[in-house]
């Protein structure tokens, strides 16, 4: 890649095409910014920083949808992540990136540096990590060896970057999907937390202040990475590992401690702070000036190399992970490299802060680039769209509801229990150390996980949710559903809902249907997030997820954080004990478009969703999590995937106990349902009235829970008596045996 194409060769053979530059834009930095031919490394770093992927042209209109403001929110969109004030001084910071097209290419890898990545955007704020989430979306795993291998190898990422970090994985989703097989998604989330007096941000001030680079060499992997992020995915590409980038948890781990030291013990050296993620040196260097508003000069053969000969494209596009970019106060440069060689981590000088506003750099003797800095951030063109509705969204619309019969609701429910999605995923989880530090409450396997503050009686509540069949059949109520899903799942443990983070994955958006289902989403999500008052701090948008012109299902992920005002108030998701009274809360539809029972007995989804009233789902969230801090409930889970039959049985997994319940004016299919705003919760009989009364209308009471291990329900025409030990064996045996199948 060191052929040097003068700027003529440039103009004329077009090179900036395939690293997702266009010719209009080419033309007008030509023209319009810089009033003459860019240079081969300057064309190559305008294509990375207006990529989609570093830039947001297109989504951007978008994403001014999304609320981002509130009383807790000290830092929103535009640092490294969000931040949350969580009281008594102290914040959460937390954030979720995709890394997707890297990780269909090798899973492995793609995963770990997509933790690792991450894990640097917490602490370049000034916050110790100390729970990571992972939502990961996979193709049908049966019958495809090459699948399996895909999940194993993504699992065994995330799990080995962040067991060797020493910070624990405590929750997540895990579906499967035809849609995926192409095109394999991975969301990493990860929260910090840390006192309000060390937050850092990505700025270069100061006149001679200098430049240092820190962390690991730079090499030749995952240049382009930014660019290959934002254009369509093709079996042509599944070689394109060059793209990809390589981790070194142990590396990561020392330049996180020195971060950390750097931050916490000598502020007084630090202007700004900020990780080479996408784009790498280019992208970190470039946005720090332009927060500044300042200049940079950097000499590019300071910088630390592991490989011979390199370009200075390669060096500004490497993506070589395992390093950050410190603006250091002059005269502490000698103090910051002490910190650095006790790690001994790469420390270097490569530059000094301008006031000319300019972008400079030199490779060899030569100026290799001089380009205004607004030119690479500020004055990319954003890419107006066309949007249409899919036919299929209007066809729905004038189909009659598609309403199953289930002769026996036994056999469906041990059916349903053995779906990819619904079935335990502990097979995965339990590669994860979700116990490492001590702090964790709630792991994987709960509505969401659970950490104490220490030294305090507060808890932090995280959780990623999201429903691609959702977003597919119905976009805006698609949207809204993923957060009233998230939202019912921090509610569920206890914690009031803070803020969100989120990942939006997504298709060619060059489609106007794509682009419809993206538009119409943030919108549900939006409007959802207002009235929710949990506003956007953080997230990324990932588009172009395609595999040969097929995209993947629309889907948003939502990873909300919540506060647990009182650790001692967390609310279990499993039954506590006999005599109990069991609420079902919320009213049952027929509400199978999109559902786990339609995919298992149609082979597809079709049919228009149900509106969903925000307002009065927030309501009820309120009432409820009032009656958890007064201590009046024993137990609360969210109905989601497989509808009522899934979470009773998961009520009751890992505990001796049973149920036995009248549902006689619930069909056998309604147990199977997915209408949203739904919840069982048990209490003591004593409070049976007060929580009734509280509810009102909300609440059925329909059973207690009993001491023989079985769940019993009394359906429409039909009787259900299973042994709980049976569900319990075909839930957690279902995953492990298709991982392991031959066929």
């Amino acid at each position: 890649m060191k052929q040097a194409m003068t700027p003529e060769e440039i103009k004329e053979k077009k090179p900036y095409i395939d690293w997702s530059l266009t010719e209009h834009e080419y033309n007008y930095i030509a023209d319009k910014l810089l009033h003459r031919l860019p240079n081969y490394t300057e064309t190559g770093l305008f294509s990375a920083m207006w990529s989609e992927h570093c830039s947001y042209k297109k989504s951007k209109p978008v994403l001014r949808l999304f609320p981002n403001k509130g009383k807790r929110i000290l830092q929103g969109p535009g640092e490294g992540a969000g931040v949350v004030d969580i009281d008594d001084g102290q914040a959460v910071v937390f954030k979720a990136e995709s890394h997707n097209h890297p990780t269909t290419v090798e899973p492995y890898q793609g995963a770990a540096t997509g933790v690792g990545g991450i894990l640097r955007d917490i602490f370049s704020m000034g916050a110790r990590p100390i729970a990571s989430l992972d939502s990961l979306h996979f193709g049908e795993i049966d019958h495809d060896a090459t699948m399996r291998y895909k999940a194993e190898q993504t699992v065994k990422g995330v799990g080995d970057y962040g067991n060797c970090m020493g910070i624990p994985t405590i929750g997540g989703e895990t579906t499967f999907d035809p849609c995926y097989q192409g095109n394999i998604l991975l969301n990493a989330f990860n929260l910090g937390i840390m006192d309000q007096k060390n937050m850092e941000r990505g700025k270069a001030t100061g006149v001679g202040n200098a430049v240092m680079y820190v962390g690991a060499k730079t090499g030749r992997d995952g240049i382009h990475g930014a660019t290959f992020a934002s254009k369509d995915f093709s079996t042509e590409h599944a070689t394109q590992r060059s793209a990809v980038q390589v981790g070194d948890p142990f590396m990561e781990k020392l330049l996180m401690e020195a971060c950390l030291e750097i931050i916490e013990k000598h502020p007084e050296w630090l202007v700004g702070i900020q990780d080479m993620g996408a784009a790498g040196i280019v992208s970190s260097s470039a946005e720090m000036a332009s927060e500044g508003k300042s200049g940079m000069d950097l000499n590019l053969d300071l910088v630390p190399q592991r490989e011979p000969n390199m370009s200075a494209y390669e060096i500004m596009l490497s993506e070589s992970q395992e390093r950050m970019l410190l603006c250091i106060k002059k005269g502490h440069e000698d103090d910051v490299k002490k910190v650095f060689d006790y790690y001994d981590l790469e420390v270097v000088t490569i530059g000094r802060i301008t006031d000319d506003g300019m972008y400079v750099l030199h490779h060899d003797g030569q100026v290799v680039c001089n380009i205004p800095v607004h030119t690479l951030v500020d004055d990319v063109l954003e890419e107006p769209s066309d949007e249409k509705e899919p036919a299929r969204l209007q066809e729905a619309k004038k189909q009659a509801a598609w309403v199953p019969e289930v002769v026996n609701a036994g056999t469906m429910l041990k059916r349903m229990l053995k779906q990819p999605t619904i079935a335990s995923d502990r097979y995965f989880t339990q590669q994860y150390d979700s116990q490492v530090r001590t702090s964790t409450v709630v792991g994987p396997g709960s509505d969401a996980g659970v950490l104490r503050v220490r030294g305090t009686k507060k808890g932090i509540a995280m959780v990623n949710d999201g429903n691609g069949r959702f977003v597919y059949l119905d976009p805006y109520v698609g949207g809204a559903r993923a957060m009233a899903e998230a939202a019912a799942n921090i509610v569920a443990c206890g914690a009031e809902p803070l803020a969100i983070t989120d990942c939006l994955n997504y298709g060619d958006p060059n489609d106007p249907e794509i682009f419809y289902e993206l538009h119409h989403s943030v919108m549900g999500m939006a409007d959802a997030c207002k009235e929710f008052e949990t506003p956007v701090v953080s997230g990324n948008v990932s588009l172009y997820n395609e595999n040969d012109g097929k995209a993947i299902h629309p889907t948003p992920m939502v990873g909300m954080v919540g506060l647990v005002h009182d650790i001692n108030r967390v609310i279990p998701m499993r039954a506590q004990q006999a005599g109990d009274v069991v609420f079902l809360l919320g009213k049952t539809g027929n509400d199978f478009a999109g559902s786990e029972l339609q995919k298992m007995l149609q082979g597809d989804i079709s049919g228009a969703l149900s509106p969903i009233d925000l307002k009065a789902v927030h309501q009820h969230l309120q009432k409820l999590l009032k009656l958890e801090q007064a201590g009046l409930i024993q137990s609360t889970h969210d109905l989601s995937e497989g509808g009522l039959g899934v979470s009773l049985s998961e009520v009751l997994f890992h505990t001796e106990l049973g149920m036995k319940l009248d549902l006689s004016s619930m069909t056998a299919a309604q147990l199977f349902s997915e209408t949203p705003d739904r919840f069982v919760i048990t209490v003591k009989a004593e409070d049976a009235v007060e929580v009734q009364k509280a509810l009102g209308d909300y609440a059925h009471q329909v059973g207690e829970v009993t001491t023989d291990h079985r769940l019993q329900l009394q359906l429409k025409g039909q009787y259900l008596n299973e042994n709980v030990a049976t569900l319990e064996k075909v839930y957690e045996e279902a995953l492990p045996c298709l991982m392991k199948s031959k066929a």
